[in-house]
């Protein structure tokens, strides 16, 4: 074999071996880069063992202990299964998520629907049908607009108004939660979230007149200023003038009378004339004019 050949296919393979040498410490160096020794500052924090659902009360068998890096805890957690044990939750929780303070109720607040009421809100329920629940797709967790149909006090007709918006569904019949898979809930009745102002108005529109819910967009929190449809409008007539208000009649002033004044007493009569007459020894008085002297 020709040596030449040789010497060259030596020198290339020592090449190539001193080539991968030279990778390999680099690779080997960025590899010892790259590890990160594990923390060893943890601490506990209370997970969920299962999903919890909105209104269930947390239960020992319903949440484990694990272990999480100090500077990665999570604001609100917690670190003793005993601080979340028998508090209402108002917000789904996952499996194997961290329970957040946010999540759950004061103990003793209540169950079911009442921890998921808001301190100074009210929780009212409306009677609704197929149509004015808008055939079941009302679903908790949804926001809606109340229209009222009714002839008002001042006696223009029927007349459709938007007296409330925005107001959030709590529950739709005896669910406060939405199924996994977001169908429909048949319910002849819907509970609201509304200030003790609201309730009352809402109460009010229940009894006097038809309510239809109007879904609207989670997202959309604009209140807007609608005037009302009256029933002239639907035949292309224009809706009558409010009537203005009658201003209370004045009430009549009584009659002052005058205090009878009793006229004064006539003036005496004038004294009548009188002339003494002496005839001797005799003195007599005699009044003129007088008849039959």
């Amino acid at each position: 074999m020709d040596r030449r050949f040789l010497t060259v296919l030596g020198i290339s393979l020592l090449f190539a071996l001193v080539i991968s040498s030279v990778f390999y410490q680099m690779t080997a160096r960025a590899g010892n880069a790259k590890k990160v020794e594990p923390p060893t500052d943890l601490r506990d924090v209370v997970l969920a063992a299962k999903p919890l659902s909105v209104g269930m009360t947390v239960k020992p068998t319903d949440v484990k202990m694990g272990k999480i890096p100090a500077a990665a805890f999570p604001k609100g957690a917690f670190s003793k299964a005993e601080e979340v044990i028998d508090r209402p939750v108002i917000s789904n929780v996952l499996m194997d998520e961290a329970i957040l303070e946010g999540r759950l109720a004061a103990r003793g607040s209540g169950l079911g629907l009442a921890p998921i009421i808001p301190v100074g809100m009210r929780a009212v329920t409306v009677r609704v049908n197929d149509v004015s629940g808008i055939s079941g797709f009302v679903l908790p967790g949804m926001r809606v607009d109340i229209l009222v149909t009714g002839n008002p006090p001042s006696g223009n007709g029927i007349v459709t108004v938007t007296p409330l918006q925005n107001m959030l569904v709590l529950s739709a019949g005896t669910a406060i939660q939405a199924d996994a898979r977001g169908q429909a809930i048949q319910t002849s009745t819907v509970t609201l979230l509304a200030t003790p102002e609201q309730a009352e108005m809402l109460t009010l529109a229940n009894g006097e007149g038809r309510i239809q819910l109007v879904l609207r967009n989670g997202s959309d929190q604009n209140i807007e200023k609608i005037r009302g449809s009256h029933v002239a409008e639907l035949y292309g007539a224009v809706a009558p003038a409010p009537k203005p208000a009658e201003s209370p009649r004045p009430r009549p002033r009584p009659v002052e009378t005058a205090a009878v004044v009793a006229p004064p007493p006539p003036p005496p009569p004038p004294p009548p004339d009188q002339i003494i007459v002496i005839r001797g020894t005799q003195k007599s008085v005699e009044v003129v004019g007088a008849v039959g002297r």
